[in-house]
């Protein structure tokens, strides 16, 4: 039987790797974020410093879900979206909206709200994404233009060695940072999700372990005829690049691997193997070469 609740709980859910200190100040950060009441969902990947269970055990309305196993982040994410279906079903939680967030993300005062009304401004809003902040107070550039191949072979082979390169520029699309507006897709470190665009196109792509699989959900919300909506009005801080810089040997070929996936499904005719063949080769031979640097650097 559903829950007769006018203004039911938003579901925030969150991918956890063993995220530290960090979580402590994403969960504290939460009720200022919304009038509404929000329940945590921890899809767990496989923490092994005891943090998502200690939080689970001492807040209210947070949930420890393990998921079995290192499964990445779409994947996570889509784990415990299946869990919360029963609830939505009855009307225990929102089944218009949620949260999709990494848990080293601090939610700005009222900004989960200020993404709910922006997407009731926007009728086919499949997904909105917030103002984010660096640690620093720098803006990040979450709003970008889907990659083109030559764009996104041209990041992935010089965003490291030629931080001013003509592809990353127009990869990363940060020329507007100010105004509402559509985008190709939102980075996925903060989303606010309609529910029935995220069932429609079937969540986010299982094959992706990490990265691009913000791009791809984004770039498939689009064809499916909704938009990806920035809203500045809303504001976060993110600590990215923690986890990669502890962890370069299993997340940088997962970052070219993903790459490859994004294009390569865009490239799905015989006629353009050659094509699909020269970037797998070139982005493996970029990933052994950004592995080498980032242990010289350690």
């Amino acid at each position: 039987m559903a829950v007769n609740n006018p203004n039911p709980p938003i579901a925030v859910i969150t991918v956890t790797y063993s995220p530290g200190e960090h979580l402590a100040s994403f969960l504290d950060s939460l009720p200022a974020a919304t009038s509404r009441d929000a329940v945590v969902i921890m899809a767990d990947n496989g923490s092994v410093d005891g943090v998502p269970e200690k939080a689970a055990a001492d807040r209210a309305n947070v949930e420890f879900l393990p998921t079995g196993g290192n499964l990445g982040y779409g994947t996570g994410v889509n784990v415990a979206a299946r869990a919360l279906r029963a609830r939505r079903e009855a009307g225990e939680i929102d089944d218009e909206f949620f949260i999709v967030s990494n848990p080293d993300v601090i939610f700005g005062e009222g900004s989960i709200d200020e993404m709910i009304d922006c997407a009731r401004r926007h009728d086919r809003a499949g997904s909105i994404g917030p103002l984010i902040r660096e640690p620093d107070g720098s803006i990040y550039p979450s709003a970008r233009a889907v990659p083109t191949l030559s764009n996104g072979i041209g990041h992935a082979l010089f965003s490291s060695i030629w931080k001013s390169n003509p592809w990353s520029a127009h990869y990363r699309d940060a020329g507007n940072m100010e105004d509402e507006r559509t985008a190709g897709w939102l980075s996925g470190s903060c989303l606010l999700l309609r529910w029935d665009a995220f069932d429609h196109i079937g969540g986010f792509d299982e094959r992706y372990f990490m990265y691009m699989e913000d791009v791809d959900l984004g770039d498939r919300l689009a064809r499916a005829g909704y938009d990806n909506v920035f809203c500045p009005s809303a504001e976060i801080t993110h600590a990215q690049g923690h986890v990669a810089s502890q962890h370069p040997e299993i997340l940088l070929p997962a970052h070219h691997e993903s790459a490859y996936r994004f294009q390569a499904d865009r490239l799905p005719h015989r006629w353009q193997a050659p094509i699909r063949l020269v970037l797998r080769l070139g982005l493996a031979a970029r990933a052994v070469a950004a592995i080498m640097a980032a242990k010289l650097r350690n």
